[in-house]
């Protein structure tokens, strides 16, 4: 599963020993792989900074979680063809021990590890100083994140519409890549090419008149240029100056003249935009390959990633890994807040084999720490008690601290 329990107990003897029973049931009874959760000793500071962080890094949490959910999807998005390789964009990078920081490392493996990064987050600092870093970075990737995400929305949406148009009807589509030079007679004073879209049923009626349309229709000028399910697209030289006569005469014969005059400059700068727009947009996945200079000629060239996709594999990267801090944070306050002074915890990560065994870990875990708060134990056996003083709802609220960290982001 890709689902964790993060829970904390106190660390005295007797409760030492509950955790010992917990791993020896969940163990036996296959319900669950568990680990510590190594965890700094931060400055406590006063108990009402601490439920004023508690109620914040809530608030930040969900925030964080918000945050690479959206990035995932974004990863999602970007790799529109390559879906199958997704996940390998989506990992936790650094933040574990220095010899493992330049390796892939996955999103479980980076969990099961955690270990607090010291550098980037000081445990000497006081908590309320740690929480508003972990707030500015992830409010700096997620203004990042909306622009250019925003940026690439644009892009696709602009070439999405004029995919839209290249594949629309012959009334309405765009021209520029289905017309040629040869298909028009151009810088005449006098001629000139009308395209004209006759419905299917009617191409025999259009070869027999198109010719006795008007005075001055060139004979035999008349040429199919493509189709779609609905007529096609005919050209039909004549005069410049019987033009409005043969379109009244057309539009009486149901032919219609699709408003068109042979432009090689437009045409060409329609093409190159096009072609450029696709350009831009699959180099925000991936540009192509290139040799690295370094190493034996027989290196395989590297790939490198588009700037799009290599910026959210960095920054999702950070994200991640500032969430699991948050968790590992909030674990702390809690702990403090639960079980008081000194600060005395055990924090363990659970993470159950299986959907259809969560029933029974909850039931282990409820029996084993029932004694830590008999009120939220009874609650859990009887939905209508409710706790004195507490705002959350009761299935959010155990004897022991516990926290859920879900890894399927892609769901």
């Amino acid at each position: 599963m890709s689902e964790f329990w993060l829970i904390s107990a106190p660390g005295d003897k007797e409760n030492l020993q509950a955790l010992e029973r917990m791993n020896t049931v969940t163990s036996k009874s296959n319900l669950s792989y568990n680990t510590k959760f190594a965890i700094p000793d931060f400055k406590v500071g006063t108990l009402d900074s601490l439920v004023g962080l508690s109620d914040e890094l809530g608030k930040l949490d969900a925030f964080a979680e918000s945050l690479i959910k959206r990035m995932a999807q974004s990863v999602v998005e970007v790799m529109e063809d390559a879906k199958g390789k997704v996940q390998e964009n989506l990992l936790a990078n650094g933040g574990l021990k220095e010899k493992m920081k330049c390796l892939k490392i996955d999103l479980t493996s980076f969990v099961t590890h955690f270990e607090w990064d010291m550098a980037k987050y000081p445990a000497k600092q006081p908590l309320p100083s740690l929480v508003d870093t972990l707030a500015k970075q992830l409010a700096q990737i997620e203004t990042d994140l909306k622009a250019r995400t925003a940026a690439y929305s644009a892009l696709k949406a602009t070439l999405d519409s004029l995919n839209q148009k290249a594949q629309a009807n012959l009334f309405t589509r765009t021209l520029s890549d289905i017309v040629s030079k040869d298909d028009f007679v151009l810088d005449s004073e006098y001629l000139v090419t009308l395209l004209v879209i006759v419905p299917t049923q009617n191409y025999v009626q259009w070869q027999k008149t198109y010719e006795s349309l008007s005075d001055m229709v060139v004979p035999r000028s008349t040429k199919l240029i493509c189709e779609d399910k609905e007529g096609g697209l005919f050209t039909v030289t004549l005069f410049r100056k019987v033009i409005d006569d043969f379109k009244a005469r057309a539009k009486e014969n149901k032919f219609t003249v699709r408003e068109f005059y042979y432009d090689e400059k437009e045409i060409t700068r329609e093409r190159e935009e096009m072609a450029r727009l696709l350009t831009a947009k699959k180099q925000q996945y991936q540009t192509s390959c290139v040799a690295l200079k370094k190493g034996p000629p027989t290196f395989p060239d590297h790939k490198v990633k588009g700037p799009l996709l290599r910026w959210l594999k960095v920054n999702f990267s950070e994200a991640f890994i500032a969430w699991v801090h948050v968790k590992a944070l909030r674990v702390f306050v809690e702990s403090v807040l639960r079980y008081g002074l000194p600060v005395n915890f055990q924090a363990v990560l659970l993470q159950p084999h299986k959907k259809s065994s969560t029933k029974r870990l909850r039931e282990v875990l409820n029996s084993v720490f029932r004694h830590l708060d008999e009120v939220a134990a009874a609650s859990m056996l009887d939905a209508a008690v409710d706790i004195p003083g507490l705002q959350l709802n009761n299935q959010d609220y155990y004897p022991y601290v516990y926290f859920r960290i879900d890894l399927g982001l892609l769901d």
